[in-house]
Protein backbone atom coordinates (compact mmCIF):
# COMPACT_ATOMS: atom_id res chain seq x y z
CA UNK A 1 0.00 0.00 0.00
CA UNK A 2 1.09 3.57 -0.68
CA UNK A 3 1.97 5.66 2.35
CA UNK A 4 -0.31 8.74 2.55
CA UNK A 5 1.31 12.19 2.48
CA UNK A 6 -0.06 15.61 3.35
CA UNK A 7 2.02 18.56 2.14
CA UNK A 8 1.76 21.96 3.85
CA UNK A 9 3.39 24.50 1.55
CA UNK A 10 3.89 28.12 0.41
CA UNK A 11 5.02 27.67 -3.23
CA UNK A 12 7.90 28.89 -3.82
CA UNK A 13 10.39 27.53 -6.39
CA UNK A 14 11.89 24.86 -4.14
CA UNK A 15 8.41 24.02 -2.81
CA UNK A 16 7.35 23.30 -6.39
CA UNK A 17 10.34 21.00 -6.86
CA UNK A 18 9.44 19.21 -3.62
CA UNK A 19 5.82 18.75 -4.72
CA UNK A 20 6.97 17.33 -8.07
CA UNK A 21 9.28 14.93 -6.24
CA UNK A 22 6.38 13.65 -4.16
CA UNK A 23 4.06 13.29 -7.14
CA UNK A 24 6.74 11.37 -9.05
CA UNK A 25 7.59 8.94 -6.26
CA UNK A 26 6.30 5.37 -6.05
CA UNK A 27 5.10 4.00 -2.74
CA UNK A 28 3.47 7.24 -1.57
CA UNK A 29 0.15 8.90 -2.26
CA UNK A 30 -0.20 12.67 -1.98
CA UNK A 31 -3.62 12.75 -0.34
CA UNK A 32 -3.87 16.45 0.46
CA UNK A 33 -2.03 19.76 0.07
CA UNK A 34 -2.64 22.78 2.28
CA UNK A 35 -1.30 26.23 1.50
CA UNK A 36 0.05 28.81 3.93
CA UNK A 37 1.33 32.38 3.74
CA UNK A 38 5.10 32.52 3.60
CA UNK A 39 7.18 32.89 0.45
CA UNK A 40 4.13 34.63 -1.02
CA UNK A 41 0.71 35.63 0.37
CA UNK A 42 -1.61 32.66 0.78
CA UNK A 43 -3.86 33.52 -2.18
CA UNK A 44 -0.79 33.61 -4.42
CA UNK A 45 0.49 30.37 -2.88
CA UNK A 46 -2.86 28.74 -3.60
CA UNK A 47 -2.88 30.02 -7.18
CA UNK A 48 0.67 28.73 -7.62
CA UNK A 49 -0.37 25.31 -6.40
CA UNK A 50 -3.09 25.24 -9.06
CA UNK A 51 -0.50 26.12 -11.73
CA UNK A 52 1.83 23.36 -10.50
CA UNK A 53 -0.84 20.67 -10.42
CA UNK A 54 -2.33 21.64 -13.77
CA UNK A 55 1.12 21.77 -15.39
CA UNK A 56 2.08 18.25 -14.33
CA UNK A 57 -1.39 16.67 -14.38
CA UNK A 58 -1.11 14.02 -11.66
CA UNK A 59 -3.14 10.88 -12.32
CA UNK A 60 -4.98 11.42 -9.06
CA UNK A 61 -5.56 14.96 -7.87
CA UNK A 62 -4.98 15.51 -4.13
CA UNK A 63 -7.45 17.33 -1.93
CA UNK A 64 -6.45 20.99 -1.74
CA UNK A 65 -7.38 23.83 0.57
CA UNK A 66 -6.24 27.35 1.43
CA UNK A 67 -4.68 27.76 4.84
CA UNK A 68 -3.62 30.60 7.11
CA UNK A 69 -3.21 34.02 5.50
CA UNK A 70 -0.96 35.51 8.18
CA UNK A 71 1.36 34.45 11.01
CA UNK A 72 -0.21 33.97 14.44
CA UNK A 73 0.89 37.31 15.88
CA UNK A 74 2.96 39.16 13.29
CA UNK A 75 2.75 40.87 9.93
CA UNK A 76 3.65 38.63 7.01
CA UNK A 77 7.15 38.81 5.54
CA UNK A 78 7.50 37.31 2.05
CA UNK A 79 10.44 36.31 -0.17
CA UNK A 80 9.71 37.68 -3.63
CA UNK A 81 13.37 38.61 -4.05
CA UNK A 82 14.22 34.90 -3.90
CA UNK A 83 11.29 33.28 -5.72
CA UNK A 84 10.10 36.08 -8.02
CA UNK A 85 7.15 38.30 -7.24
CA UNK A 86 4.71 35.54 -8.18
CA UNK A 87 6.66 32.91 -6.23
CA UNK A 88 7.37 30.80 -9.30
CA UNK A 89 10.07 32.80 -11.04
CA UNK A 90 7.69 35.37 -12.58
CA UNK A 91 6.03 32.97 -15.00
CA UNK A 92 3.69 35.70 -16.19
CA UNK A 93 6.57 37.03 -18.28
CA UNK A 94 6.28 34.03 -20.62
CA UNK A 95 4.03 34.56 -23.65
CA UNK A 96 3.35 32.09 -26.45
CA UNK A 97 3.81 33.15 -30.11
CA UNK A 98 0.05 33.68 -30.48
CA UNK A 99 0.05 36.12 -27.56
CA UNK A 100 -1.48 33.80 -24.99
CA UNK A 101 0.20 33.46 -21.58
CA UNK A 102 2.14 30.22 -21.36
CA UNK A 103 0.84 29.62 -17.84
CA UNK A 104 -2.63 31.13 -17.54
CA UNK A 105 -4.40 31.37 -14.24
CA UNK A 106 -5.56 27.89 -13.28
CA UNK A 107 -8.39 26.65 -11.14
CA UNK A 108 -8.85 23.59 -8.99
CA UNK A 109 -11.73 22.37 -6.82
CA UNK A 110 -10.40 23.86 -3.57
CA UNK A 111 -12.23 22.85 -0.41
CA UNK A 112 -13.91 25.47 1.74
CA UNK A 113 -12.45 24.23 5.03
CA UNK A 114 -9.16 25.76 6.15
CA UNK A 115 -5.75 24.14 6.27
CA UNK A 116 -5.79 23.23 9.96
CA UNK A 117 -9.14 21.44 9.65
CA UNK A 118 -8.01 19.41 6.65
CA UNK A 119 -4.81 18.43 8.47
CA UNK A 120 -6.82 17.16 11.43
CA UNK A 121 -9.23 15.32 9.13
CA UNK A 122 -6.35 13.57 7.38
CA UNK A 123 -4.89 12.53 10.74
CA UNK A 124 -8.30 11.15 11.73
CA UNK A 125 -8.47 9.19 8.50
CA UNK A 126 -4.93 7.80 8.31
CA UNK A 127 -3.58 7.99 11.86
CA UNK A 128 -0.02 6.77 12.27
CA UNK A 129 0.26 5.98 8.56
CA UNK A 130 0.12 9.67 7.66
CA UNK A 131 3.31 11.64 6.95
CA UNK A 132 2.92 15.42 7.08
CA UNK A 133 5.61 17.39 5.26
CA UNK A 134 5.74 21.06 6.32
CA UNK A 135 7.61 23.20 3.78
CA UNK A 136 6.60 26.69 4.90
CA UNK A 137 5.89 28.58 8.11
CA UNK A 138 4.16 26.32 10.64
CA UNK A 139 1.03 28.45 11.05
CA UNK A 140 -1.43 25.79 9.85
CA UNK A 141 0.14 23.17 12.13
CA UNK A 142 0.04 25.56 15.11
CA UNK A 143 -3.65 26.24 14.48
CA UNK A 144 -4.26 22.49 14.38
CA UNK A 145 -2.43 22.20 17.73
CA UNK A 146 -4.68 24.91 19.18
CA UNK A 147 -7.82 23.15 17.97
CA UNK A 148 -6.94 19.62 19.05
CA UNK A 149 -3.38 18.73 19.97
CA UNK A 150 -4.38 15.19 20.93
CA UNK A 151 -5.86 14.46 17.50
CA UNK A 152 -2.82 15.91 15.74
CA UNK A 153 -0.56 13.83 17.98
CA UNK A 154 -1.77 10.66 16.23
CA UNK A 155 0.17 11.58 13.08
CA UNK A 156 2.89 9.10 12.18
CA UNK A 157 5.63 11.56 11.19
CA UNK A 158 5.91 15.34 10.89
CA UNK A 159 8.83 16.29 8.64
CA UNK A 160 9.62 20.00 9.03
CA UNK A 161 11.89 22.04 6.78
CA UNK A 162 13.09 24.83 9.02
CA UNK A 163 15.58 26.15 11.50
CA UNK A 164 19.34 26.28 11.73
CA UNK A 165 20.88 24.30 14.57
CA UNK A 166 24.64 24.66 14.19
CA UNK A 167 24.58 26.85 11.07
CA UNK A 168 23.81 30.54 10.52
CA UNK A 169 20.35 31.61 9.44
CA UNK A 170 19.38 32.78 5.97
CA UNK A 171 17.23 35.78 6.97
CA UNK A 172 19.26 36.98 9.95
CA UNK A 173 22.44 35.54 11.44
CA UNK A 174 20.19 33.69 13.88
CA UNK A 175 17.13 32.55 11.95
CA UNK A 176 15.94 30.52 8.99
CA UNK A 177 13.07 31.97 6.92
CA UNK A 178 10.17 29.68 7.89
CA UNK A 179 10.77 30.04 11.63
CA UNK A 180 11.50 33.77 11.30
CA UNK A 181 8.17 34.43 9.54
CA UNK A 182 6.10 32.81 12.30
CA UNK A 183 8.21 31.99 15.36
CA UNK A 184 5.16 31.68 17.63
CA UNK A 185 3.75 28.96 15.39
CA UNK A 186 7.05 27.10 15.31
CA UNK A 187 7.32 27.32 19.10
CA UNK A 188 3.79 25.96 19.55
CA UNK A 189 4.45 23.01 17.24
CA UNK A 190 7.73 22.10 18.94
CA UNK A 191 6.07 22.25 22.35
CA UNK A 192 3.19 19.96 21.36
CA UNK A 193 4.87 16.57 21.74
CA UNK A 194 4.63 15.69 18.02
CA UNK A 195 6.87 13.18 16.18
CA UNK A 196 8.96 15.90 14.51
CA UNK A 197 11.83 15.23 12.11
CA UNK A 198 13.58 18.56 11.59
CA UNK A 199 15.46 19.19 8.34
CA UNK A 200 17.39 22.43 9.00
CA UNK A 201 19.76 24.60 6.98
CA UNK A 202 22.63 22.51 8.41
CA UNK A 203 21.83 19.81 5.84
CA UNK A 204 19.81 21.60 3.15
CA UNK A 205 22.71 23.92 2.36
CA UNK A 206 24.81 20.86 1.53
CA UNK A 207 22.47 19.88 -1.32
CA UNK A 208 22.69 22.11 -4.41
CA UNK A 209 21.14 21.37 -7.79
CA UNK A 210 23.26 22.60 -10.68
CA UNK A 211 21.60 24.19 -13.70
CA UNK A 212 23.58 22.18 -16.24
CA UNK A 213 22.75 18.91 -14.52
CA UNK A 214 19.03 19.65 -14.48
CA UNK A 215 19.07 20.91 -18.08
CA UNK A 216 20.78 17.72 -19.21
CA UNK A 217 18.07 15.60 -17.67
CA UNK A 218 15.20 17.79 -18.91
CA UNK A 219 16.59 17.69 -22.47
CA UNK A 220 15.76 13.97 -22.58
CA UNK A 221 12.07 14.76 -22.12
CA UNK A 222 10.20 16.97 -24.56
CA UNK A 223 7.10 17.34 -22.44
CA UNK A 224 5.06 20.26 -21.16
CA UNK A 225 5.97 19.27 -17.60
CA UNK A 226 9.71 19.38 -18.43
CA UNK A 227 9.33 22.81 -20.00
CA UNK A 228 7.45 23.96 -16.89
CA UNK A 229 10.32 22.88 -14.64
CA UNK A 230 12.83 24.62 -16.88
CA UNK A 231 10.76 27.81 -16.90
CA UNK A 232 10.09 28.18 -13.17
CA UNK A 233 13.64 27.27 -12.09
CA UNK A 234 15.38 29.90 -14.26
CA UNK A 235 14.88 32.61 -11.64
CA UNK A 236 16.09 30.28 -8.88
CA UNK A 237 19.30 29.55 -10.76
CA UNK A 238 19.85 33.28 -11.38
CA UNK A 239 19.46 34.01 -7.67
CA UNK A 240 21.79 31.12 -6.82
CA UNK A 241 24.44 32.45 -9.20
CA UNK A 242 24.16 35.94 -7.73
CA UNK A 243 24.63 34.55 -4.23
CA UNK A 244 27.45 32.22 -5.19
CA UNK A 245 25.48 29.09 -4.27
CA UNK A 246 26.34 27.23 -7.47
CA UNK A 247 22.69 26.40 -8.17
CA UNK A 248 19.38 26.03 -6.35
CA UNK A 249 19.80 25.08 -2.70
CA UNK A 250 17.38 22.20 -2.19
CA UNK A 251 15.76 23.18 1.10
CA UNK A 252 12.24 21.87 0.54
CA UNK A 253 13.12 19.03 -1.85
CA UNK A 254 15.48 17.56 0.73
CA UNK A 255 12.74 17.66 3.38
CA UNK A 256 10.50 15.80 0.94
CA UNK A 257 13.32 13.35 0.29
CA UNK A 258 13.57 12.67 4.02
CA UNK A 259 9.81 12.05 4.13
CA UNK A 260 10.27 9.47 1.36
CA UNK A 261 13.53 7.94 2.64
CA UNK A 262 14.71 8.89 6.15
CA UNK A 263 18.01 7.05 5.59
CA UNK A 264 19.17 9.96 3.41
CA UNK A 265 20.10 11.87 6.57
CA UNK A 266 21.64 11.14 9.92
CA UNK A 267 19.41 12.15 12.84
CA UNK A 268 20.26 13.20 16.37
CA UNK A 269 17.53 13.37 19.06
CA UNK A 270 17.59 16.88 20.54
CA UNK A 271 15.47 19.31 22.48
CA UNK A 272 14.81 22.32 20.25
CA UNK A 273 13.14 25.55 21.31
CA UNK A 274 12.19 28.51 19.11
CA UNK A 275 12.97 32.06 20.22
CA UNK A 276 9.96 34.38 20.04
CA UNK A 277 10.99 37.32 22.23
CA UNK A 278 14.56 38.17 21.26
CA UNK A 279 15.04 41.45 19.44
CA UNK A 280 18.03 40.09 17.51
CA UNK A 281 17.23 36.38 17.67
CA UNK A 282 13.59 36.13 16.51
CA UNK A 283 13.03 32.65 15.05
CA UNK A 284 16.28 31.19 16.40
CA UNK A 285 16.09 27.39 16.74
CA UNK A 286 18.04 26.62 19.92
CA UNK A 287 19.10 23.00 20.33
CA UNK A 288 20.62 21.67 23.53
CA UNK A 289 23.91 20.24 22.28
CA UNK A 290 25.89 20.78 25.47
CA UNK A 291 28.48 18.06 26.21
CA UNK A 292 26.88 17.12 29.52
CA UNK A 293 25.14 13.93 30.69
CA UNK A 294 21.84 13.40 28.94
CA UNK A 295 19.93 13.27 32.24
CA UNK A 296 20.89 16.91 32.82
CA UNK A 297 19.38 18.04 29.52
CA UNK A 298 15.76 18.56 28.62
CA UNK A 299 14.17 15.53 27.02
CA UNK A 300 14.46 15.52 23.19
CA UNK A 301 11.34 16.77 21.44
CA UNK A 302 12.43 16.01 17.88
CA UNK A 303 14.99 14.29 15.70
CA UNK A 304 17.28 16.71 13.88
CA UNK A 305 18.99 15.88 10.57
CA UNK A 306 22.64 16.88 10.92
CA UNK A 307 24.31 14.85 8.16
CA UNK A 308 23.13 14.11 4.62
CA UNK A 309 24.06 11.90 1.69
CA UNK A 310 23.81 14.77 -0.77
CA UNK A 311 24.74 12.92 -3.95
CA UNK A 312 22.38 10.04 -3.22
CA UNK A 313 19.53 12.47 -2.67
CA UNK A 314 20.25 14.39 -5.89
CA UNK A 315 20.32 11.15 -7.87
CA UNK A 316 16.99 10.14 -6.37
CA UNK A 317 15.50 13.57 -7.05
CA UNK A 318 16.58 13.68 -10.68
CA UNK A 319 15.42 10.15 -11.39
CA UNK A 320 11.98 10.85 -9.92
CA UNK A 321 11.68 14.22 -11.69
CA UNK A 322 13.12 13.05 -15.03
CA UNK A 323 13.11 9.23 -15.19
CA UNK A 324 15.81 7.87 -17.47
CA UNK A 325 13.39 5.25 -18.77
CA UNK A 326 10.63 7.72 -19.63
Amino acid sequence: MSRPLLIDTDPGIDDALAILLALGSPGVSVEAITTVAGNVPVDRATANLAVILNAVGPERMPRVTRGADAPLKRALITAGHVHGQDGLGDLDRLIEPDGRPRYPASSLPFEMRDGADLILEMVDRFGSELVVVALGPLTNLALAVQRDARRLGRVGRLVVMGGAVAAPGNVTPAAEFNFYVDPEAAAAVFEAGLPIELVPLDVTRQVVLGQAELAGRLARRRTAAARFVEDFTLHGFAVGAERGDGGIVMHDPLAMGVALDPSLVGFEPLHVEIETEGQLTRGLSLADRRPIPSDRKRRPNCRVALTVEARRFLDLFLERLCPASA
